[in-house]
Parts: structure tokens; C-alpha cells; sequence
């Protein structure tokens, strides 16, 4: 089964009060530039996660779990959420992790029919390994972002 995410619509912004300014020719490259450097970050990321043995969807699951805001493991319903997936897409997804020993469920001490997510040992080193890696790229991406969002008008 793919680990690809199912398609959906993206949330909007609210419609602004006045038609924005026209877009300049110099507008039109930084923006081009971006999404051009965008794209090359997120490449570069499903293929460290692949170098890794994980897939892309393994290593962004991963993420969720250790860097969720609460401070608490998430649940499956949580994860989906932060990943915008459906709730079946993220069982699946958590389904294959755990049968490749990277998280686990846990039952939540607090409520018996809620399951939490937690990290094994082997998911962890996995995701310290690739967060590394990733903190190098994101430094060379902050800088070449910078110099093409500088140039907006």
C-alpha cells in the first residue's frame, strides 16, 4: 500500500478586504525561486528518510510524535490532524511504523479507550539521525529563502 497522503481541499485564508497589489516580473521570480527551494528541501527529505529505511510518511509520523505541542504522547486522531490525513489513512500509517518496531501504542493512563503514540528505542535513533540532517538543510534553506523572500515588492 502507498504511504502516499490522499488529496485535500487546502484551507483557505480569509478573502482580503481589497484586491491586492499586481504582481511585479521580480514578484513572479522570487516566488518561482521559493517554491523552487521548497520543493528541493521537501526532496531532499523523502530521500534522507529513504537513505534512512523509513519511508517519507514513516519519518513525518515520527516527527509528529516527538514534536507534538502538548508535551504529551498524541493519539491516532492527533497525529492525523498534524498530518492532514484521514483518520484511517494515519491508522494505516501508524499500523506499518509499528509492525517496523518504530512507535508503539500505549493505552493513556487516564482513558482506557484512548490509545497514545510513543517513540521506540529504534524510532528514536532513526528520527535523531534524520533531524540532524535536516537541521543542517533547513540552516542552507533559512539563508537561500531569505534572498528570495527579500526580493518581494
Amino acid at each position: 500500500m502507498s504511504d502516499r497522503r490522499p488529496r485535500r481541499a487546502p484551507e483557505r485564508a480569509p478573502a482580503p478586504s481589497r484586491d491586492p497589489a499586481p504582481a511585479s516580473e521580480l514578484d513572479y521570480r522570487a516566488l518561482a525561486r521559493f517554491r523552487r527551494s521548497l520543493r528541493g528541501f521537501l526532496h531532499f527529505s523523502e530521500e534522507a528518510a529513504r537513505a534512512a529505511g523509513l519511508t517519507p510518511g514513516q519519518h513525518q509520523l515520527l516527527l509528529a510524535i516527538k514534536g507534538t505541542d502538548t508535551g504529551e504522547a498524541p493519539t491516532i486522531g492527533e497525529v492525523a490532524e498534524w498530518l492532514k490525513l484521514r483518520h484511517h489513512s494515519a491508522v494505516e500509517l501508524v499500523d506499518r511504523a509499528a509492525a517496523a518496531g518504530l512507535v508503539e501504542r500505549a493505552q493513556d493512563p487516564e482513558d482506557a479507550r484512548c490509545q497514545r503514540l510513543v517513540l521506540t528505542d529504534r524510532g528514536e535513533r532513526a528520527l535523531a539521525r534524520l533531524t540532524a540532517l535536516h537541521r543542517d538543510e533547513l540552516r542552507r534553506f533559512r539563508e537561500e529563502t531569505f534572498d528570495h523572500l527579500s526580493r518581494l515588492g
